[in-house]
């Protein structure tokens, strides 16, 4: 909920595979290949030669003004935010929470956050169990979630208007008065376990996890591995402290729907007003060196394809050349348009999905990161060939309709990302908790539509450092041929992800396979 990274629009695609008849993907015999050529080259030529959908008026978009929730301060520090709603008789709410993953401080006991995140909503309260919070809920069609993220907790809810003072008490009775269940706990662990033990069976999973280790370090505070020894070690002593502490920090509340406003305040100030001033979580200095150049190598012999994943570090959202960065983005690897796509998937053939640019988090560096799907025996010229696209923003100079192309895509997908009242009270929420000014959206949205081809070039020499980045490959070995020596990028280094056994020594699977 807190830390969506809305940079290289990578991440949040499908991973669906889309096959294309190519010298990857071979089909049929060579005659079938003329008359189907044939076929399809007479109504394309056709098209190409009137194109009369060029003459087709495109209408001016609306301008990007949003509605935008009201804002109140409590005198504790405690931030709310109203957006009325009245389209629907719904209404939803969320507490969100300083402190996530990378604030767990006993390595030992890494998981913490995500067994605490399920203990606390099915563990329920004094007043109401979990299970009986369940049944309560079910008979009105109403929610009430609890979950964790890098940077925070939450706790979320939702009902129809006639049911939400019912529910907006329930709610605030599990954040202020939880008790956390020995047995829901032992629940959460066992659920827990059983990802750990599987989290190796898919190599798209795998290929995302290990590369963020290479950027940010295998047991850095963002990469942290849950494992089956640390999660038996948390108890519920720690998940109560965990609540504790972090109910103190800055809480920032939103409430979207059909509600009145003057009646709403007056229910949120009764239930937050009385808190404590709000205790800041220590300032973080964490340092980001950025992955060690080279190739590494993850074998899985399952699988007839490979997932390449080319990582370096990428930036923040404070940085102000990112609105250059995105246009940038957009241009390598934003879509069917993208350098990447139409180089190493149309033109070649040699990868069904493929994409990539700089991510951008709020308060830390993500990822620059490019992702080539391909089969095994094409891994090394699709990765040599996104190597090269990406080597080319230095060399290859942006055209006036790239860059139109790229500012079109991005500004037009404002009216889609904040077309709701509900996303753009998320999207309040999130530059609150971060400490971003109001006007975020539309200072960046004024920069998008600022920046010219010297900008794009700029930030490409700026920030484009081919020498600088690390290839994972997760691909069955044996079926990878040429090898990735062809590559020339040094040696291959294996990468181990044996999921470790407690009892057993360091790099033994036992019963957990790779």
């Amino acid at each position: 909920m807190t830390n969506r990274d809305q940079g290289s629009g990578v991440r949040g695609q499908s991973r669906k595979k889309w096959f294309v008849d190519s010298p990857a993907f071979p089909s049929g015999s060579v005659w079938f290949g003329a008359i189907v050529a044939t076929l399809i080259a007479l109504p394309l030529l056709h098209a190409q030669q009137s194109k009369p959908w060029e003459k087709i008026p495109t209408p001016k978009l609306h301008d990007f003004k949003p509605q935008q929730p009201k804002r109140i301060k409590l005198k504790n520090g405690i931030v709310v935010f109203l957006q009325e709603d009245h389209e629907l008789p719904f209404i939803s709410g969320s507490v969100m929470i300083p402190g996530g993953s990378r604030d767990e401080t006993e390595p030992a006991k890494t998981g913490l956050l995500d067994l605490y995140g399920a203990a606390w909503r099915t563990s329920g309260t004094e007043k109401m169990d979990g299970d009986a919070m369940d049944d309560f809920l079910e008979a009105r069609a109403a929610h009430i979630e609890t979950g964790g993220d890098v940077d925070s907790t939450a706790v979320s809810w939702d009902s129809l208007k006639g049911d939400s003072d019912q529910v907006f008490a329930l709610a605030m009775d599990l954040l202020f008065h939880p008790k956390f269940s020995e047995e829901k706990l032992q629940l959460a662990k066992e659920q827990m376990a059983t990802g750990i033990v599987r989290r190796n069976d898919d190599e798209g999973e795998i290929a995302e996890r290990e590369s963020a280790k290479l950027v940010y370090g295998a047991n850095g505070p963002y990469t942290r591995q849950p494992e089956l020894a640390t999660i038996s070690a948390v108890t519920l002593a720690d998940l109560e402290a965990w609540h504790d502490r972090t109910l103190k920090g800055k809480l920032i509340v939103g409430v979207s729907g059909d509600f009145d406003p003057v009646a709403m305040e007056a229910k949120v100030r009764a239930a937050f007003e009385g808190l404590p001033p709000v205790v800041a979580l220590p300032a973080r200095h964490d340092e980001f060196a950025g992955p060690k150049p080279g190739v590494y190598f993850i074998d899985k012999e399952d699988v007839n394809q490979s997932n390449v994943e080319i990582v370096g570090l990428g930036t923040d959202r404070r940085n102000p050349d990112v609105p250059a960065l995105a246009v940038m983005n957009e241009i390598l690897g934003g879509g069917f348009g993208s350098r990447l796509f139409q180089k190493v998937r149309t033109e070649l053939g040699l990868a069904y999905e493929v994409g990539g640019g700089f991510g951008m988090q709020y308060d830390h560096p993500a990822l620059f990161q490019a992702e080539v799907l391909t089969k095994s025996p094409s891994t090394v010229d699709a990765t040599k060939a996104a190597l090269a696209e990406i080597a080319g923003l230095n060399t290859k100079p942006f055209t006036e309709e790239e860059l139109k192309r790229a500012k079109d895509s991005i500004l037009n997908s404002f009216l889609f990302r904040y077309d709701t009242k509900d996303k753009v009270l998320d999207e309040r929420e999130r530059l609150e908790f971060y400490g971003y000014p109001a006007d975020y959206l539309e200072t960046y949205k004024a920069g998008l539509e600022k920046v010219t081809l010297a900008d794009v070039t700029a930030v490409a020499k700026k920030y484009i450092h081919p020498d600088k980045l690390a290839v994972l490959v997760v691909g069955n070995g044996p079926e990878i041929k040429p090898g990735l020596d062809a590559l020339d990028l040094g040696p291959v280094h294996p990468v181990d992800i044996t999921i470790p056994m407690p009892g057993r020594p360091a790099g033994e699977a036992g019963t957990a396979e790779k």
